[in-house]
């Protein structure tokens, strides 16, 4: 017993095939798929990581901020920003180049 098929049932299952290979591959490099989400998963991580840097290096210049301040004067911060910035040296020194 040899059964025919239709040419109507080949092309119902020929584009339900189509179909189910459209929608698997927007599922992996769609604009929603799989692959998008590892790269936002591995950029989340960069920017978190970044975040983190940033948050150390305010709270580094809060620190110094704090140090000059006027609540709290940390003379030997005063001491090293006066030589770096202004270039002053103390009269009992000497310059080696």
């Amino acid at each position: 017993m040899s059964q025919r098929f239709s040419f109507s049932t080949i092309m119902i299952f020929l584009l339900a095939g189509l179909a189910g290979l459209y929608f698997a591959f927007a599922a992996v490099q769609g604009p929603s798929g799989l692959m998008r989400r590892a790269q936002l998963v591995a950029e989340t991580g960069e920017l978190m990581a970044e975040r983190d840097a940033l948050a150390a290096e305010v709270a580094r210049m809060r620190n110094l901020t704090h140090r000059l301040s006027d609540d709290y004067l940390d003379l030997d911060l005063l001491d090293e920003r006066a030589r770096e910035v202004l270039g002053l040296v103390r009269a009992d020194e000497a310059i080696i180049r």
